[in-house]
């Protein structure tokens, strides 16, 4: 999912928001867990950091698996593992990106088409949950794999579905996000078809057919 502070810019200038990530550090399982430091609205990390101390906690991953996030999304998050599917590595990127964790978008992006920056500033919507659709090889022995999906998000109270169909290839044995194709974009029970105008999902802020969609 190229989906759209980032993650890699571990450092900001406003001393008070560093204090206050440092005051915000817990405990969990014995475990230190603080939310990454970004220069992002301190309300977007605040928000973002509950969400992945809920997923810590509570039972379900958001990536739809049925399964808790320790055991599902999370390990390879922390890199204790890795996905074995192209399916377990498009479920690993949405979460990633609902926890506006750029680094690990960045190391399961392909280096051919891998951005140089995956900037969180811009974003404005929640995502929710996660559908897979159709999935074509993307197995353990395949080495290219498809997989259409569809990711729910709230914007402004409203919920929207976006349905792309992302293209995936493995490389010395592991799985990376090649390019997707955003079918259609729009509130849940009145989709609209945007094709090649909807938003890009790497979050450029530009229409996909203008941005990974060009050429």
């Amino acid at each position: 999912m190229g989906i759209y502070v980032v993650h890699a810019q571990e450092h900001y200038n406003g001393s008070s928001l560093i204090n206050r990530n440092q005051a915000n550090k817990r405990s969990l399982n014995g475990q230190v867990f603080s939310p990454p430091l970004s220069n992002a609205d301190p309300c977007k990390i605040s928000q973002h950091f509950n969400k992945e101390f809920l997923l810590n906690t509570q039972t379900f991953c958001l990536c739809g698996s049925g399964i808790e996030y320790a055991q599902c999304c999370g390990p390879f998050h922390s890199g204790e593992k890795k996905p074995v599917t192209a399916e377990a590595l498009m479920r690993s990127r949405f979460t990633a990106y609902a926890l506006h964790n750029a680094g690990y978008l960045q190391d399961t992006w392909d280096a051919t088409v891998r951005p140089e920056l995956i900037d969180f500033s811009k974003e404005k919507v929640d995502w929710q949950r996660l559908e897979i659709g159709n999935t074509k090889k993307g197995g353990a022995k395949d080495v290219k794999g498809v997989v259409e999906f569809k990711a729910y998000y709230l914007e402004d109270g409203e919920e929207y579905v976006m349905t792309e169909i992302s293209q995936f290839i493995k490389r010395a044995g592991g799985w990376f996000y090649l390019d997707g194709l955003v079918k259609s974009i729009g509130k849940v029970g009145l989709q609209t078809n945007l094709g090649k105008n909807a938003p890009c999902s790497c979050g450029s802020g530009k229409k996909f057919k203008r941005c990974c969609g060009a050429g």
